[in-house]
C-alpha cells in the first residue's frame, strides 16, 4: 500500500517565498544604510571644508598681523567681498569668494576683540538632509601678548 502525504504538497514553495521576502527586506535595509552613509559623508566633507577655510583666514591674518590688529579684516556675514587693493582687502575678497564657491550658500564673518580672532563660517546643508543654516565658529589668539 502506497501512502501519499497531501498535506505537505507546496510546502517548498512557501519556504522559497518567505526566504525571498526576508532577502528583499535585507537588501532594502542595506540600500538604506548605503544612502545614509553617503549623506553623512557629504555633510562631513562640507564641514571639513568649512574648517579648512576658517583656518585659512586665521593664517592670512597672522601673516598680516599689523593690519589685522587695526581691524582691517573685520567683516560680517552679510557683507560682500571688498574690492580694495590692500593685502587685507584682497585676502578678504579671496576668502569670501572661496566661501561662496566651495560651500553651498557659503558666507563668513571675522571679528577681533582683545587679540582674540573669531571666525564664523556659515553654509546651507538642507540639500543633503541637514539643517538649513550651519555655522562653524573658530576662535584663536592672533599673536602672543607682545606682537
Amino acid at each position: 500500500m502506497i501512502r501519499r502525504h497531501r498535506a505537505s504538497q507546496g510546502f517548498g514553495l512557501i519556504e522559497v517565498l518567505v526566504s525571498l521576502f526576508v532577502l528583499g527586506i535585507g537588501i532594502l535595509g542595506m540600500a538604506g544604510l548605503q544612502l545614509n552613509a553617503m549623506k553623512l559623508n557629504q555633510i562631513a566633507a562640507v564641514r571639513s571644508q568649512a574648517n579648512f577655510l576658517a583656518y585659512d583666514m586665521a593664517d592670512r591674518m597672522r601673516a598680516n598681523t599689523v593690519a589685522a590688529q587695526s581691524g582691517a579684516y573685520s567683516t560680517s556675514i552679510s557683507s560682500g567681498a571688498p574690492s580694495g587693493t590692500s593685502i587685507a582687502e584682497q585676502d578678504l575678497a579671496q576668502w569670501k569668494n572661496a566661501l561662496a564657491s566651495q560651500l553651498p550658500s557659503g558666507a563668513g564673518a571675522v571679528s577681533l576683540t582683545n587679540n582674540i580672532v573669531r571666525i564664523t563660517v556659515q553654509w546651507d546643508e538642507s540639500k543633503v538632509g541637514g539643517a538649513s543654516t550651519q555655522q562653524y565658529v573658530f576662535e584663536t589668539r592672533l599673536c602672543e601678548e607682545n606682537c
